[in-house]
């Protein structure tokens, strides 16, 4: 069974596929437990308190502020970090007011913790926001609880909908790969960059097909945060600052090109462009699960609006920016 294959059953909610732990054996299954237990003992004893949210104007220029939400859970919301410029959002919509020459209005909508069918309360708050662009991060919390990943991509796929139905630009950060978690020992940590693998392309099948992008996390965007302990916070589970805004300038191109204010030339200076792909859906999800900083999103193909196995996806490649280090942007926003 092919990666793509497991990928669209899951997002289908046909199978979970790909060696869940029920076929691991009773006493496999008894360890495991007890490794996730452990792992969630030792992050909750070291959690910090959630950032303050950032919320309010950010940049200068003429017109109408961008209209910027942030959903999803504790990696949305920064938790790891102590101030407001440390976290995704502002990162995020700072470096996108520059880009647009716009101010930019964020709206942290977040909540640690929340796992895929937490977001249709979030949707709700945020359609009254009304935003131009919406970021969601959601998928760990799915992963260590076990929920259903048919249950967990239906909600993602319904938050994306009404979301773009509204008129909103959608960009999701698709589930990290837990196996960098250096809490979580062996087995459990095979199996947890295995599940949250099959989550963000199961993640990505459902997010094109409801009309967004994603970007794929991956292990938080690279091999150096599995050997590099800097980039990870006193929990040893959530970014640092570093990790943060390491996150955010892979996410930046996204959601800037979303607004149609990424710069082509910004990817022709950082040298070669890599190649950008068309595949089918389920191959380009299953392909962008295993690249971190891949950018998946909706296609067509002339003469088509379906391949053999569903709709088209581009497969893209960006160059992230560099962004200021975290004590290089300690911007106060201006108040709403």
């Amino acid at each position: 069974m092919t990666r793509a294959t497991v990928a669209r059953r899951l997002a289908t909610g046909a199978a979970y596929g790909g060696g869940g732990v029920g076929l691991a054996g009773a006493a496999l299954f008894a360890l495991i437990r007890e490794e996730a237990r452990a792992a969630r003992r030792r992050v909750d004893a070291r959690r910090e308190p959630d950032p303050p949210s950032g919320n309010g104007i950010y940049g200068g220029g003429r017109g109408k502020p961008i209209r910027f939400t942030v959903l999803g859970d504790s990696s949305a919301v920064g938790l790891g970090v102590e101030r407001a410029a440390q976290t995704p959002g502002v990162l995020i919509a700072s470096a996108l007011a520059e880009l647009a020459e716009r101010p930019v209005r964020l709206t942290r909508l977040a909540v640690s913790g929340a796992k895929s069918p937490q977001l249709d309360a979030q949707v709700d708050a945020a359609l009254e926001e009304r935003p131009d662009v919406a970021l969601i991060m959601i998928g760990a919390n799915d992963v260590t609880s076990r929920t259903r990943p048919a249950v967990s991509v239906r909600h993602l796929g319904d938050a994306v909908r009404r979301l773009t139905a509204a008129g909103a630009e959608v960009v999701v950060g698709t589930c990290p790969d837990l196996g960098t978690i250096r809490p979580i020992r062996q087995p459990l940590r095979t199996l947890a960059r295995r599940w949250s693998r099959q989550m963000a392309a199961a993640q990505t099948i459902a997010v094109v097909e409801a009309g967004g992008r994603t970007v794929s996390l991956g292990s938080v965007l690279g091999p150096s945060f599995a050997t590099d302990r800097s980039l990870f916070s006193r929990d040893e589970f959530h970014p640092s600052a570093y990790g943060y805004a390491h996150a955010a300038a892979v996410i930046l191109p996204s959601v800037a090109d979303a607004l149609g204010v990424w710069p082509e030339s910004a990817d022709r200076r950082r040298g070669p462009r890599r190649r950008d792909t068309v595949r089918p859906v389920a191959s380009a999800a299953a392909r962008a699960a295993s690249r971190p900083g891949s950018e998946v999103q909706p296609a067509e193909v002339p003469g088509t609006d379906t391949g053999p196995w569903g709709g088209w996806a581009l497969l893209r490649r960006r160059r992230p920016p560099e962004l200021p280090a975290p004590d290089e942007s300690d911007r106060e926003p201006v108040a709403p």
